[in-house]
């Protein structure tokens, strides 16, 4: 593979991974307040519980989303 190539792939890849640290924040932003809504209303907790797992999930799959871009930019 030409080396300009296999630069560009690097520097893709590296990009595209930036979504994880955006993911991260996210996970930390869906708990954080998750425990602050139970703070207040301890008696909605399994409600609250339910929600903050959704939220953590689809967070968590837009890391993945973009992980798997960054593995199909270095190996395809």
């Amino acid at each position: 593979m030409v080396p300009i190539v296999l630069t560009g792939k690097f520097i893709g890849a590296g990009l595209a991974t930036i979504g994880l640290a955006g993911a991260g924040a996210g996970i930390g932003v869906v708990f954080g307040s998750f425990l602050i809504a139970f703070s207040r209303n301890p008696n909605l907790q399994k409600q609250l519980f339910a929600f903050a797992l959704l939220g953590f999930a689809l967070t968590e799959a837009i890391a993945l989303f973009s992980l798997m871009m960054s593995f199909l930019i270095l190996y395809s």
